[in-house]
């Protein structure tokens, strides 16, 4: 038993080191991930994130923003749910929401959910132990006028070893004071797979 039991370990080393022996990694430019899996990965989102952030950016809601608050609009990224068949990290593509716009500068973005509380804790943190003259005060956030949500769905038609995926994003921006939807948004990708 004892003879076996070093066997079975010595045999499973020689097979670790066999399999780390071919793996082979190689740095690439994360703008350029390939399709290796085709499922949905960080050009996805980074692509989707951008087109649908231009589209948002270029709606009608914008300008009559400015013409009637006369300064440009304060945006939060709200939820986005993951409703396709596939483990998404759905923040990842909220940050590249908010990266989005931030680029663009024709919104302000404010902080939402987890990030939000964190900067109240340490606000309210700063009350007893910050210097009076660095101390942040209560009651000076900036306000969302709108909120963006939306959720990312999927569609699979598979038969034997093929198979075609298409993602759907859709987002809505929706006015905080009003709840008025001012824009509707959808991104398509397909992708077809063959094993």
């Amino acid at each position: 038993m004892f003879k076996f039991t070093r066997i079975t370990l010595f045999a499973a080393i020689i097979f670790f080191a066999a399999a780390c022996a071919n793996r082979q990694v190689t740095r690439i430019d994360p703008a350029e991930t390939p399709d290796i899996s085709g499922k949905w990965n960080n050009t996805d989102s980074r692509l989707t994130a951008d087109e649908m952030i231009g589209d948002v950016l270029t709606a009608k809601w914008i300008n009559n923003h400015l013409t009637t608050k006369g300064k440009k609009p304060v945006v939060i990224v709200g939820m986005v749910s993951n409703k396709s068949h596939e483990h998404i990290e759905a923040e990842t593509f909220m940050k590249d929401l908010e990266r989005s716009f931030i680029r663009t500068d024709k919104v302000g973005l404010v902080q939402s959910g987890k990030k939000r509380e964190e900067l109240r804790a340490e606000k309210a943190d700063q009350q007893t132990n910050a210097s009076q003259s660095t101390m942040k005060k209560f009651g000076l956030e900036n306000g969302a006028d709108y909120i963006l949500q939306g959720s990312i769905n999927s569609i699979v038609d598979a038969y034997k070893r093929k198979k075609t995926v298409t993602y759907q994003v859709n987002l809505e921006l929706t006015n905080i004071e009003t709840n008025e939807v001012v824009w509707i948004g959808d991104k398509k990708i397909a992708k077809y797979v063959k094993n």
